[in-house]
């Protein structure tokens, strides 16, 4: 959604990176290109003059003075503003203290709250909680089945005595859902009212009545993020009417220019809590001003993608991996299972645009397809398990049964059998170099021919240098009990010893001229 904004401020940065010192006319320069930027992506002009006005002031002190790097120092503190305007803090739920925590959702027809109301419930029931969703929206068609289905999906109690499609009355069905999640223990109550193509006062009156029947502790205002600077005259709008402690943006996933993300939380002054990035139920998490203010400057956000990791990936299974990687012992079979991990963490495109520097390989990003996952898991599984174990024995008729098995090519097996070998032997190599438990010994043996089974032959460890003697206890040397005994702690080697030390065991008459020895 901000790759516009995103462009054109990494333009503006790069006009920067060549300058040493900036001057006021740079800053006025920065400043109007990042203003042209803000009002492109629909920024509201309020919140554009707000900020520029502060990233000049902030850019003309003296810190950029006396800076080694201004273009870095701009960057700083056009990501301090940029998290600053969204928030600066995450904000989380609330949660009663006793009873059931109540939630309400509000918002215009078409903003995506009753799916959003599945997606809630899911990340409740991630989190340890038992939720129910009461289905409040009795005016849309077939609200009430599409709260069913989604709740059902999401695996949550769903509270629906009517039928809706402007039958039955939308208090009372919250009121009494309220009652049933104390008699059926759950923890929270997440209530899906009804929605207008426009603000009216019917609406407002509804609304305000629900509010009103079961006072609820957090009041969530469902904003669509492609509807632009519309967002910020409907926030408005519900604030004053209905009032709100805080804001789910949703459809970011889609290609606007995303101005209501960075105008509601400065309009309204109620935080953004929630972002739905996707049509997946599992595409919900909750929002960080610095981690979207990361993104949109191009520096990614690793922290969300080692979050979405974590919790894909268990502990367990990451030290047997490891163990695997270490001993060499990484099959098709572990590569099969790692693939399908990653395949649960989301689209390999949104995983890779997390990543520092995302922003520069944008076009590379948009080739990626998933099916190619697919596809290497479909020839992975057309092998046999002797196969998938051991890929030395896939001989080409082996390959041609398992091309045909999967749909592919004998030359695309061929690809899969290539690439894995490599890849195992860099994963191992790396294993190796950062110390994994059970990584075989990485030193160099000295080169020479020699018999087999014979050790090679090198320098020993060097002695340690002792000033004036050796110590009491130095082995094999002297001291009690050692190779020289009767020598005094910390005495020379050679005190104690004869003068023909070593000259006595020789044989008599011998005469060392007439050794043969090899010549030079």
């Amino acid at each position: 959604m901000f790759d516009t904004l995103s462009d054109r401020l990494a333009g503006v940065f790069a006009n920067l990176r060549g300058k040493g010192r900036l001057s006021p006319a740079d800053v006025d320069a920065t400043a109007r290109e990042i203003r042209i930027a803000l009002l492109e992506a629909d920024v509201a002009l309020p919140v554009v003059r707000t900020f520029v006005a502060a990233i000049k002031q902030r850019a003309t002190g003296a810190d950029i003075s006396q800076a080694l790097n201004p273009a870095q120092q701009v960057i700083k503190i056009v990501n301090e503003e940029l998290v600053a305007i969204l928030g600066g803090e995450t904000r989380r739920l609330t949660f009663a203290k006793t009873g059931p925590t109540v939630i309400m959702l509000a918002g215009l027809q078409g903003s995506g709250k009753t799916t959003l109301a599945g997606k809630l419930a899911l990340w409740l029931r991630n989190s340890g909680h038992t939720p129910l969703l009461v289905a409040c929206d009795l005016q849309r068609p077939n609200a009430v089945t599409q709260l069913e289905v989604v709740g059902q999906q999401a695996g949550a109690a769903v509270f629906a005595p009517e039928p809706g499609n402007g039958v039955g009355d939308p208090v009372a069905v919250a009121r009494a859902g309220v009652d049933r999640a104390i008699d059926a223990h759950h923890d929270v109550v997440i209530v899906d009212t009804a929605g207008r193509l426009g603000v009216d006062a019917e609406m407002m009156a509804q609304a305000a009545a629900i509010r009103d029947a079961v006072q609820p502790d957090e009041t969530l205002f469902v904003l669509d993020a492609m509807i632009g600077q519309d967002a910020v005259t409907t926030a408005e709008a519900f604030a004053s009417g209905v009032g709100f402690t805080g804001v789910v943006l949703t459809k970011l996933d889609g290609d606007a220019r995303g101005g209501a993300a960075l105008s509601v939380r400065q309009i309204t002054g109620v935080p953004i809590m929630f972002a739905s990035t996707g049509e997946k139920l599992g595409d919900f998490d909750v929002f960080h001003p610095d981690r979207m203010a990361s993104r949109i400057l191009g520096m990614g956000d690793v922290l969300s993608l080692i979050e979405q990791a974590e919790q894909v990936f268990e502990a367990d299974q990451a030290e047997e991996m490891a163990a695997k990687l270490a001993g060499n012992d990484f099959t098709l079979e572990d590569f099969l299972q790692q693939m399908m991990m990653i395949r649960r963490m989301g689209p390999i495109g949104g995983l890779l645009g997390m990543l520092p520097g995302a922003g520069q390989m944008k076009d590379a990003l948009a080739q990626v397809d998933d099916r190619d996952i697919d596809r290497t898991a479909a020839i992975i599984q057309s092998m046999t398990p002797e196969e998938r174990r051991n890929p030395g024995i896939l001989n080409a008729s082996r390959r041609k049964r398992i091309a045909n098995g999967s749909g592919s090519t004998v030359a695309q097996v061929n690809s899969l059998v290539e690439r894995f070998g490599e890849a195992r032997k860099m994963m191992t190599a790396m294993a190796g170099r950062f110390g994994l438990p059970g990584t075989r010994s990485t030193r160099k043996v000295a080169k020479g021919k020699g018999k087999k089974g014979r050790k090679p032959v090198g320098r020993g460890p060097t002695p340690p240098k002792v000033k004036g003697g050796l110590p009491a206890g130095f082995p094999g040397l002297g001291g009690p009990g050692m190779g020289a005994p009767g020598l005094p702690a910390g005495a020379p080697f050679s005190q104690g010893m004869p003068a023909n030390f070593g000259l006595d065991q020789l044989p008599p008459g011998f005469d060392p001229s007439k050794l043969k020895l090899p010549k030079k």
